[in-house]
């Protein structure tokens, strides 16, 4: 599950698309638009801004914008950007569970299988960079497609 953090970068991200590549984006405009909290968003842009995907400028005609193209920035690094490793398959082994409780966690087909999923999962979010993000709102806004709702 992602952090409100990570659903909101990504939020000001695509947001930041639609302006490529044009002037900066006064971050009130950005809050308003995605309906993200204005204190919030602030550290979340400063956060943005170190990682290396926005830059910003001050003074009148001042806000923020993509550091470089959104087909270069893909929703994998985002999301580890902002929260770490985004993929949390629970009984799997990791730094932040050394012991799942499994009997034979060296072997186990379990958490193989988990593993292999993380890691597609991983290389899928790599894939899609915030152009095909934004591409597929604009079609979705205009109607012409859905963006699907999964709940897993």
């Amino acid at each position: 599950m992602l952090s409100s953090r990570a659903r909101y970068a990504t939020r000001a991200l695509l947001e930041l698309s639609y302006s490529y590549p044009g002037g900066p984006v006064l971050i009130q405009d950005i809050s308003d638009r995605q309906n993200i909290p204005l204190k919030y968003l602030q550290q979340i842009l400063l956060d943005l801004k170190q990682a290396g995907f926005l830059v910003s400028r001050k003074g009148p005609g001042g806000g923020y914008s993509l550091a470089r193209g959104p087909e270069s920035i893909t929703l994998g690094q985002v999301l580890t950007a902002m929260d770490g490793t985004v993929i949390d398959m629970g009984c799997s082994l990791t730094a932040k569970n050394p012991e799942c409780g499994c009997p034979h966690p060296s072997s186990c087909a379990i958490r193989e299988a988990l593993v292999e999923m993380s890691a597609a999962l991983l290389k899928m979010m790599d894939e899609i960079s915030f152009a095909d993000l934004r591409d597929k709102q604009r079609l979705a806004d205009q109607g012409r497609t859905k963006v699907l709702d999964y709940i897993i």
